[in-house]
C-alpha cells in the first residue's frame, strides 16, 4: 500500500468539540512539546502512573521521544484544551515480523480533563490513521483494575481476547490481571458493503 502516514498527518490539527462544549485540538507530538508532555505525566496519580510500562517521570525518558518522533513505528497525537496536553494516544506499529499487521493503541488523559470525551476522540482518530496505513487489526493492554479504560474501548468496538491472572507486576512488584482487547479494523470497501 503507497498510504503515507505523513500525508494523513497534514489532515492535523483538527479541532474538535468534547462532551462539555470545549473545543480541544489533535495533533501529533512535536519536539518541542517535551515540558507539556512530561507535565501530563506528572498529572497523573501515582496509583495509575505505576502501570505505565516507561520511566515517564523521568524528562531524560520524554526528551528522547520528542527529539527521536518516528510515526511509522510510534505516532503519538495529542489532545490539547486551554493550551495545554490534556491527553495522548499513541498508535505503535511494527514494521516487520509476524505482527506487522497489527498496531498497538494506548491512551492517556490527564484527571481534571476526563469524562468529556477527549480519550474516545483520540482513539478515534488513531483507529482511522492505523486502518488507512493498512493494518488489519489492533490491540490494547490493560491491567484488570483499567475497568474504566477497559469499558471505553470496549464501546470503541474493542473485544477482550485473553485475560491472565496475576499475570503481569507493576513498578512495586504487585501482581495484577493481564487484559487483551482486540479489534479488527474493516476497510473502507467493506463498510460499503459487497458491490458497493
Amino acid at each position: 500500500m503507497s498510504y503515507s502516514i505523513e500525508l494523513e498527518l497534514q489532515k492535523f490539527p483538527k479541532t474538535i468539540k468534547l462532551k462539555d462544549g470545549k473545543k480541544a485540538v489533535l495533533r501529533p507530538l512535536k519536539a518541542d512539546d517535551e515540558k507539556e508532555f512530561h507535565r501530563l505525566f506528572q498529572g497523573i496519580p501515582e496509583r495509575e502512573r505505576m502501570f505505565i510500562k516507561h520511566r515517564v517521570q523521568d524528562l531524560k525518558v520524554i526528551r528522547d521521544w520528542c527529539r527521536n518522533i518516528d510515526v511509522g513505528r510510534n505516532l503519538p497525537l495529542m489532545g490539547v484544551l486551554d493550551g495545554q496536553i490534556a491527553g495522548a494516544a499513541t498508535l505503535h506499529q511494527q514494521l516487520g515480523g509476524w505482527k506487522r499487521h497489527i498496531g498497538r493503541v494506548s491512551v492517556l488523559v490527564h484527571p481534571e480533563f476526563r469524562g468529556r470525551g477527549l480519550a474516545r476522540a483520540l482513539i478515534s482518530e488513531i483507529l482511522d490513521i492505523a486502518r488507512l496505513a493498512g493494518l488489519e487489526k489492533v490491540e490494547a493492554e490493560f491491567i484488570g483494575e483499567q475497568a474504566a479504560a477497559i469499558k471505553m474501548f470496549a464501546l470503541l468496538g474493542f473485544s477482550q481476547l485473553i485475560r491472565l491472572e496475576d499475570y503481569v507486576k507493576d513498578m512495586q512488584a504487585i501482581s495484577h490481571d493481564y487484559v487483551l482487547m482486540g479489534l479488527e479494523l474493516k476497510t473502507d470497501e467493506e463498510y460499503a458493503g459487497v458491490g458497493g
